[in-house]
């Protein structure tokens, strides 16, 4: 496969440490995000373009703080640290670091004081930035030059252009920083020297090719969850071994209403492909009964669609691969990445396969963002209403179930969630809205309905704007649409008796209720 310039991002615990590495995506150049323990001698290995050290929520004066090895810093290769990234360089090179006596956080006056340096080529002396911290460097290191500051951070970003250190205290790559992809652009290409060669058409073909060397004349699994990051992965291997793909749809009974049934005939009519639809749906719910806590129904879930899958394969002779839609941040929300990372949730399609099941897991897009995943689908030929259909959990409605799953709450949520689709749709806002679907409560609560009183679930509606998913605000719809909706699903679905919309924002919120 051929190597493409690359740039990496260490992470050093902070939540926007996936999103540096998709901002970097969005250049059209490759980022991978590396383990804050890799060495000098990686680096030398491995000849990255430049190095960006990520956030962090840790102080690097406290015990155990992260750090990285120092001598990559003396190795001459770029390297920008982002807010705790700054604190590191600044400490190892003799630097200050005390907490601040007024935090930073949010958007922040920046003052620019040196115009000449190549991170601030093209922008205005006088910013808004994105800050988020509670420590600030005092005193930069000798032989570092102050670029910028803030009324409370004397040093908001410093540099030595001789060590080809660069270093700023606030978050260039969230949207709340709007010029911040200026200076990622002027770091990465007019600093590291990259030319923006990754592309999702190079990603298609050098994939093609490593898939056929790999798997040769054997056959291979597919577990088709009916979103498109299975799907995009069924279409690539099937371009890649043809016949030898065996597409598996395990219908758990937990999608949305008609769903599983468009799976079927979409799959069927768009890719001649083996398919098998496994209808499953009585052996999960026996599985999940009486089961309340979130991470025990993705378990169980999990262990469930492994079962299915071994079975199935048990089946077909020479199957020696399974295939998986695993995409970035399923894997960095089930392990978290590096040291420092955390676990924020279990993906069933996340953590290898059990011994027992002597497949060998492939997963062709793994290293890939939701949005670069659409833009390999459409590649392959994918049409555009399945590529921008709104993502799916791969547990399905038992996580927007809120405590037991039953057939009945599955009807309720299904009929609530059919409605806000179809009037998102009717709307023209559907678009607009990278994700929106219903959660059903076990709480009740009292309502009055024609001339008496009920004693009904409440329905939440929540719908997310994000690029991303790594970070998300929620949707701004208009009153009027969400009058009908409410309206609509009081009126349509039973033992429903109140609408609630969720207003929050990831993070603190995650985009699923769980």
């Amino acid at each position: 496969m051929e190597k493409h310039e690359k740039i990496w991002v260490v992470d050093l615990g902070s939540q926007y440490t996936q999103l540096i590495a998709r901002r970097i995506r969005e250049l059209e150049v490759y980022s991978e995000v590396k383990h804050s323990d890799i060495t000098a001698e990686d680096v030398s290995r491995e000849k990255p373009l430049g190095i960006i050290l990520s956030g962090g929520p840790a102080s690097t004066y406290q015990y155990g703080s992260p750090s990285i090895d120092e001598r990559i810093l003396s190795l001459g290769i770029p390297i920008l640290g982002i807010c705790y990234g700054l604190h590191l360089i600044g400490r190892i090179f003799g630097g200050k670091v005390v907490p601040a006596k007024a935090q930073e956080y949010g958007k922040t006056e920046l003052q620019v004081v040196d115009t000449t340096s190549p991170l601030f080529t093209g922008l205005n002396p006088e910013l808004i930035c994105w800050m988020s911290h509670g420590d600030i460097l005092a005193k930069p290191p000798q032989g570092f030059t102050v670029t910028a500051r803030t009324f409370h951070s004397p040093v908001a970003a410093m540099e030595n252009r001789r060590r080809n250190l660069f270093a700023v205290q606030f978050h260039p790559e969230v949207t709340h920083t709007p010029w911040g992809m200026n200076l990622l652009r002027n770091f990465i290409f007019d600093v590291c020297g990259a030319t923006g060669t990754w592309k999702v058409s190079s990603f298609v073909d050098e994939s093609i090719e490593r898939i056929r060397e790999l798997v040769e004349d054997s056959r291979v699994l597919v577990a088709l969850s009916g979103g498109i990051d299975s799907l995009t992965t069924a279409v690539l291997v099937q371009r890649s071994v043809g016949k030898q793909l065996f597409c598996i749809f395990v219908d758990h009974g937990l999608m949305r209403l008609r769903e599983a049934d468009q799976v079927e005939a979409v799959f069927k009519r768009q890719f001649a492909a083996n398919f098998r639809r496994v209808n499953a749906a009585e052996r999960f719910l026996r599985k999940l009964r009486g089961v309340e806590h979130p991470e025990r129904k993705r378990k169980i879930i999990g262990a469930e669609f492994v079962r299915v899958f071994e079975e199935e394969a048990s089946r077909l002779k020479d199957v020696r691969y399974m295939a998986q839609g695993t995409i970035y941040p399923d894997v960095i929300e089930s392990h978290g990445v590096g040291s420092h990372g955390k676990v924020i949730k279990s993906h069933h399609n996340v953590g290898g396969l059990p011994k027992k099941m002597k497949l060998r897991l492939l997963e062709p897009l793994r290293d890939l963002f939701k949005d670069e995943v659409r833009k390999v689908a459409l590649n392959l030929g994918v049409p555009e209403s399945v590529v921008h259909r709104q993502p799916f959990p791969g547990p399905g409605l038992a996580i927007r179930i809120i405590g037991k799953v039953t057939r009945r709450k599955i009807k309720l949520l299904q009929m609530a969630d059919a409605i806000l689709q179809e009037e998102l749709t009717s709307s023209e806002i559907y678009t607009e809205i990278a994700q929106a679907f219903c959660v059903l409560p076990t709480i009740r609560s009292v309502g009055v309905m024609g001339d008496r009183r009920s004693y009904g679930y409440p329905i939440i509606v929540r719908a997310v704007t994000t690029v991303d998913f790594m970070t998300a605000d929620w949707a701004r719809i208009p009153y009027s649409v969400l009058e009908t909706i409410s309206s609509r699903i009081i009126n349509e679905v039973p033992e429903v008796n109140r609408v609630a919309y969720d207003i929050s924002s990831k993070p603190p919120a995650t985009i699923e209720w769980e």
